[in-house]
């Protein structure tokens, strides 16, 4: 899963890239292209759970597989209008290996394990977005776009079918007359889930907006020659939380660590410079980003049935997905109309704002049975 993550987080930047130099076209062109294949990324995603459930998994990875890799060598040989007209539906057909990976995980790993598990896997994550993008960049650079998105689409290809080859366990074992059985919607998917994934997207909408008053406060200070070196600090600190909640025998749970990550943010702006002065006061709030992230999955995954986890997965993506497509534009807009130093604000309030909507839902009715005992709350 690590492998099949690494295409993801390139494929955004080397996009950008290719339609900005390869076809002269503006930053506001990219991001159409971009916002689409997010849009049927979040789309696709439940979807594809529900197949998860119903189908296994290696028919719906080798048609995703299939799927992802025609466009993406398709992709340097089409016009820009090609482009933005099968950004959706490119986006819907992508492997989805975080939901995917989280599925395989709950199979695997025993529920008092689960909160090491997930915390590993949210490490592994940050570890691609160091890697990847870099590598990305450096190849487009040094090679021509053509056979950098040709390659990308090979790369794609590549992890789907090792992930078809090795075949792990998406559902653990149940009873046979059980696993026919699929639950009402109405039955899982209540208020304290609701509540879950609406923290989940609260949680992207402060990192994705984090991250881009951090570049704006850079750049207005003349230091964006330093952000490798904040970003990495950030990914670092990120981390070392993780290694801390997934070692714990008892951690924080969701939502206070999501409230924690909100508001050490919003103050981050009265120290944005020097930059070494930001960098150290950005460390606090992003050690609780893997364990934030890591709390949701384990959430999830206790809430969740077995028969339905693909789609619940599939729904947390879609979530995290929402609170990134909102994060950019609504941050950037209080950039633009203030400073970089109310970015960091705008990040902080905005996730409480999301994250509080979700808490509305805590009053609905709860299943009448628990999946698993509880590790932790939301």
């Amino acid at each position: 899963m690590f492998l099949a993550r690494l295409p993801m987080t390139m494929n955004g930047v080397l996009m950008t890239l290719y339609i900005v130099t390869g076809l002269g076209r503006g930053y506001g062109a990219a991001g159409l292209v971009g916002a689409g294949v997010t849009l049927g990324m979040a789309l696709g995603a439940p979807l594809l759970g529900r197949c998860f459930d119903r189908y296994g998994l290696r028919p719906i990875v080798a048609v995703c597989g299939i799927g992802t890799t025609v466009f993406w060598i398709a992709a340097p040989h089409l016009p820009y209008e090609a482009l933005a007209a099968v950004a959706v539906p490119a986006g819907m057909l992508s492997v989805p290996a975080g939901s995917l990976a989280r599925q395989v995980l709950a199979a695997l790993v025993p529920v008092s394990e689960r909160r090491a598990a997930y915390s590993l896997d949210t490490i592994s994550i940050e570890a691609t977005f160091m890697i990847g993008p870099a590598v990305g960049i450096a190849a487009i650079t040094a090679l021509s776009p053509t056979f950098t998105l040709s390659a990308l689409g090979v790369l794609f290809g590549g992890t789907a079918f090792l992930i078809w080859l090795i075949n792990p366990p998406i559902r653990e074992a149940v009873d046979p007359a059980e696993s026919s059985v699929r639950p009402r919607l109405r039955s899982w998917l209540t208020g304290r889930l609701v509540a879950t994934l609406l923290i989940a997207a609260g949680t992207l909408f402060v990192l994705v907006g984090t991250e881009l008053a951090t570049l704006a406060a850079l750049r207005a200070n003349g230091d964006l020659g330093v952000t490798g070196l904040v970003i990495a600090v950030m990914c670092a600190a990120s981390i070392a939380g993780g290694i801390v909640h997934g070692a714990v025998k008892r951690s924080l749970p969701q939502g206070l660590l999501m409230l924690l990550l909100a508001l050490l943010v919003v103050p981050v702006g009265l120290a944005d410079q020097p930059w070494w002065l930001l960098m150290l006061v950005l460390i606090p709030t992003n050690l609780l980003c893997a364990p934030t992230l890591a709390a949701t999955t384990e959430t999830v995954s206790r809430i969740a049935p077995p028969r339905v986890r693909g789609e619940a997965m599939g729904l947390q993506d879609a979530s995290t997905r929402m609170g990134l497509a909102l994060g950019s534009p609504v941050v950037g807009f209080a950039i633009d109309h203030s400073s970089p130093a109310w970015g960091f604000a705008a990040a902080g309030l905005g996730g409480l704002v999301i994250a509080a909507a979700g808490l509305l839902y805590r009053r609905a009715p709860e299943p009448a049975t628990e999946p698993v005992p509880a590790l932790a709350e939301s």
